[in-house]
């Protein structure tokens, strides 16, 4: 169902692109957007149990385009050095095919949230963190992805040191 990689001697292993999504922040999803238009969009993430969780408004393009059709990918670019004088980049990166499901359950949801808080705002009080989500809680929106797919990928030249 999922191509293999062609470029077997770059590929990461399952714990490499697993470390990827747990120290990454930002990573791109990509859904069918309007009109079956590829619509890929930056996102803040927190990666858990093989699940991708993202927060954002309850409506929206990526909400639409979610209840239209639940597949989606997500990509995480953890390396990207530039090396002009090779012409090349010592890149690492992750790409995740899944399922996306909108989360209605208060209780999941907060429980989602309260993991994405700490992720980004460790320094802040507990107290502070469950406050802003209260405050924020009926305009939010979190989304699940579970993935049935993953492919790490990092430049040769890394490979070889």
């Amino acid at each position: 169902m999922f191509r293999e990689m062609r470029r077997k001697n770059q590929v990461l292993s399952q714990q490499e692109s697993i470390a990827i999504l747990q120290n990454g922040t930002t990573g791109t999803l990509a859904v069918l957007g309007d009109d079956d238009y590829p619509y890929a969009v930056p996102i803040n993430y927190f990666y858990e149990d093989n699940k991708i969780y993202f927060h954002g408004a309850k409506a929206g393009h990526k909400i639409d385009a979610i209840k239209k059709h639940n597949k989606v990918s997500f990509s995480v670019i953890a390396q990207d050095d530039i090396i002009s004088e090779k012409l090349t980049t010592y890149f690492k990166s992750v790409v995740a095919f899944g399922t996306a499901r909108i989360m209605e359950d208060d209780a999941e949801k907060r429980s989602a949230m309260e993991k994405l808080t700490a992720k980004f705002a460790s320094d802040q009080p507990e107290q502070k963190r469950s406050e802003a989500i209260t405050t924020q809680f009926p305009a939010l929106g979190m989304i699940e992805m579970t993935i049935e797919h993953m492919t790490g990928k990092q430049a040769l030249e890394l490979t070889k040191k």
